[in-house]
């Protein structure tokens, strides 16, 4: 008889070697989502910035002789991943004025036009299929206009 392997040894090789293969693709595929991911994130942040700018660059040019502010302003990415919603929650005054439909109040400082302060809340759109986790972020700030 000859020394050699027999077939249970080939078999458990074979196993083993698989649960090997198996177990590295798993991690690989783990990795390649959460790179996704952050990417994704890094998209919506970098979106919540603009939305942020969009809204400034709106409230600078809103007309406010009837004594209305803006109150909201809804703002869609262009390749069509996100969405964001951007709610003014009081605006800071320094000319004495004050809005009829949004909370406001008047400061002291001459030097200012005045402050805002928003929330801007972003999501991402449930029917693109190049995000595979729902993305929501949300951030308060106040922003002189």
């Amino acid at each position: 008889m000859r020394r050699a392997f027999g077939l249970p040894q080939v078999l458990l090789i074979i196993l083993f070697i698989g649960g090997i293969v198996t177990v590295t693709m798993r991690y690989a595929s783990l990795g390649a989502q959460h790179y996704a991911d952050s990417y994704t994130r890094e998209q919506a942040e970098l979106f919540l910035q603009s939305a942020t700018e969009a809204t400034l660059l709106r409230i600078g040019g809103y007309n406010r002789s009837g004594g209305n502010c803006l109150a909201g302003l809804t703002v869609h990415s262009s390749d069509g991943k996100f969405d964001a919603n951007v709610i003014i929650e009081r605006y800071y005054l320094a000319d004495g004025s004050s809005c009829n439909n949004v909370p406001s109040s008047p400061i002291q400082y001459s030097k200012s036009n005045g402050i805002i302060s928003m929330r801007i809340i972003v999501t991402s759109a449930n029917n693109n299929s190049k995000i595979l986790h729902p993305i929501r972020l949300e951030r308060r700030s106040l922003q002189h206009p």
